[in-house]
């Protein structure tokens, strides 16, 4: 008696099989944008009779879209397929200390609707609120969301935001994810603008980056290889914790570093040091008040000092090449950063170029943008920075 010999089965499903040569299709449609049949064949290596019913879904998808006829060496002019951005949508949210604010952008990062409005109420409910108002007809087309939070973010969880009224770790990116149905980013606000600047900022040019941004806290975003790096519990670039200082004391979720040289030290000790109502712009005020009263001028030197310790500091650890000063540090004037560079220059054991940040209050939504564009492309159920 013979033996019957089952075949192996495949470790793929059907169904996975087809959506893998789905996103294929659609990944290539994506990179060249206008082609024909006979080109998608030729990239994706896929047959002409498993393409067919592929583009024909498609192009009911409103993915591809059927052009005229393009150019041909040699018989009739072949029809062409042109790829829709607007097939794919997504959501950009950044949430801050009194707004929240949304933008909704094709895969081509156009953006296409914004909305900016007082944070009040539930967090969640706001998010699920505004971005299926904003998306409107095309929510079907919504591929991914990300969220910028002014916290530690890990697994889409956020914690030490006071200032948003996240204090605890609450999922906000797991419950967002499970109302809308679409992969969620949830990441500290300072690692978007890191992301941001990167992608299309001060540092596009270049693949190792730290941005240093100076708020009412202290924050920095790391890119390393051209990937933000979040740390084993998301708390990488939390620099305001750093114990440079010994007169600094952090509380609340405020670290030492930052209660003595945040926005907000500064602001209180200028009107210190020159009574009167609190400045709006209190590094630009405390270089322009430098000129002309030496007090001011002694204490601006202190600035740049802490500041320049702790961008020796984070060199010594990572050497990001580049440091890119966003918040109220871009407010400093050339000759200031000019000083910070030499102070940098003097103590690092490597070549740090420090410069502004350009893109201000857009980083944060060019990173998200970013993130989410990612989420999207991947394919993947859900995109979660995990530990």
């Amino acid at each position: 008696m013979s033996d019957v010999v089952t075949p192996p089965t495949s470790p793929v499903s059907r169904e996975r099989a087809k959506e893998i040569k789905r996103q294929s299709v659609i990944s290539t449609a994506r990179q060249v944008r206008v082609l024909s049949r006979a080109e998608l064949t030729e990239l994706t290596g896929l047959s002409p009779a498993t393409l067919t019913p592929l583009v024909r879904d498609l192009i009911a998808e409103g993915y591809l879209i059927e052009r005229g006829p393009g150019a041909s060496r040699a018989g009739r002019p072949r029809a062409m397929l042109e790829f829709n951005p607007r097939a794919e949508l997504v959501a950009a949210v950044a949430l801050e200390p009194s707004r929240i604010s949304c933008e909704i952008a094709d895969s081509d990062g156009e953006v296409i609707a914004h909305r900016t409005a007082r944070l009040a109420g539930d967090i969640v409910e706001t998010v699920c609120r505004f971005i299926p108002e904003l998306v409107g007809d095309g929510l079907s087309a919504l591929r991914g969301v990300a969220i910028a939070a002014p916290g530690v973010s890990s697994g889409g969880a956020v914690r030490l935001a006071p200032s948003v009224g996240l204090v605890e770790g609450r999922p906000i990116g797991e419950t967002v994810q499970r109302r809308l149905g679409v992969p969620v980013v949830v990441d500290n606000d300072v690692n978007l603008m890191a992301a941001g600047e990167h992608a299309a900022g001060a540092g596009s040019d270049v693949a190792d980056l730290l941005l240093l941004h100076v708020a009412d806290g202290i924050g920095a975003g790391l890119v390393l290889d051209g990937q933000v790096r979040r740390g084993a519990g998301g708390a990488a670039g939390e620099v305001g914790f750093l114990p440079l200082d010994p007169a600094g004391h952090g509380h609340d979720g405020v670290g030492p570093f930052e209660d003595r040289w945040s926005e907000n030290a500064i602001a209180e000790r200028l009107v210190a040091l020159r009574p009167g109502r609190r400045p709006d712009n209190p590094v630009g005020a405390l270089v322009e008040l430098a000129r002309t009263d030496d007090a001011v001028a002694a204490y601006t030197d202190e600035v740049l000092r802490a500041w320049a310790r702790l961008i020796v500091s984070c060199v010594c650890v990572v050497d990001p090449g580049r440091v890119l000063l966003s918040g109220a540090a871009a407010q400093l004037d050339d000759p200031a950063i000019a000083r910070l560079q030499a102070l940098v220059a003097e103590a690092a054991p490597a070549s740090t170029d420090v410069r502004r940040a350009v893109l201000g209050d857009r980083a944060v939504l060019h990173g998200a943008i970013s993130y989410a564009l990612s989420a999207a492309v991947s394919g993947l159920p859900a995109l979660l920075p995990t530990p």
